[in-house]
Formats: structure tokens, sequence, C-alpha cells
């Protein structure tokens, strides 16, 4: 069975706790968003650097392998970092969405090298924590659009990504102990 794409708008997490992970984004500070990151960051590496066979074996097909997950995290903070840099230099840019499963199929996720996926997610974390550190006063207030007509702040966008990424911990720790049981 192939990966069904994920269509649901998940913008509803900046209002809400999240039913399958529990993450309250819209209670993380704006200051503790480059800390979460880089966290966030540190349990990839960790899981990235575990039994190879485990890391590229999807526990479901219809879910992604650890490395796949990875693959996505690491994209999530090259994308928001560019959308990020958009809505600090510009006055209310609109960015394109960004499909995900196209690019897990384009980029082929599942063949790529773990040590390099947890080298490059590791500096994409970084440079998206550093930007996130930049911001002062009331730029965390800046506006962007995606394509979609969905709003975002600086402040919304960084929760809005720590949702993803911290929901996809979850993801993957229910998958590992799934293979172990």
């Amino acid at each position: 069975m192939a990966i069904v794409p994920d269509t649901k708008v998940w913008t509803w997490v900046l209002e809400r706790p999240c039913p399958e992970c529990a993450f309250e984004s819209s209670r993380v500070p704006s200051r503790e968003i480059p800390e979460r990151i880089r966290a966030n960051a540190r349990f990839w590496v960790g899981v990235l650097s575990g039994d190879p066979a485990g890391i590229v074996h999807r526990t479901r097909e219809d879910r992604w392998s650890t490395l796949e997950y990875g693959c996505h995290v690491r994209d999530v903070f090259r994308v928001v970092d560019g959308r990020l840099n958009l809505m600090l230099t510009q006055d209310d840019p609109q960015y394109q969405n960004w499909d995900q499963d196209s690019t897990a199929l384009d980029e082929r996720y599942e063949e790529q090298d773990p040590a390099t996926v947890a080298a490059e997610l590791t500096e994409a974390a970084e440079t998206l924590a550093t930007d996130f550190e930049s911001v002062e006063g009331t730029a965390w207030q800046r506006p962007g659009t995606r394509s979609d007509g969905a709003r975002f702040t600086v402040e919304t966008l960084g929760q809005y990504m720590l949702h993803d990424v911290v929901h996809h911990v979850g993801d993957v720790k229910r998958d590992l102990a799934t293979s172990t049981t």
C-alpha cells in the first residue's frame, strides 16, 4: 500500500492542541523557538545514527520510515527558513504551498544516506534557529501568506513548524516501539 498524501490543512494547530500528539503550539513563546528547533534536531541525529536496517524499514507500508521522516524534517527546516527570510525582508510576502509528498518521491527520501541526512538536518536546524534568534520586537508580528490563503506571522510560522517536527518525533517513537515488540 502506498502512502496516501496528507491533504489536511494543519493550521488549526495554532488554535488548539493536536489530539494526536498533544502538542500545543500556541503555548510556545517565540523566544523558545530556536532552542526547541535545536532540541528537535538532536532527536533526529540520534535516531538516524541507529541501526540502518531499522531506519530505512517502514513499520507500515502506509507510513514513512525513520529515514523518510528525517528527510522530511530536514526539508521542513529549509522551507520554513526560506519563508521566514521572505517575511523578514518583504512586506506580507506570498509563498507557494509545499507538496511534501511530491518532494519525498522526487528526492527519493528512502534512498538517502542516514549520516548525510543527519548532517544536513543539523545544518538546516541551526540555520533556522539562528534566523529565528535574529528576530526582535515587532518583527515577530510580520505577516506572510501561503498560496492557499493561510496567513502567518513570524511567530505563528515558528509555532506551526514546531508542531510539524514534534508531531513526527511522536510518529517515529511509536514506530520504533512497534518494531521492537
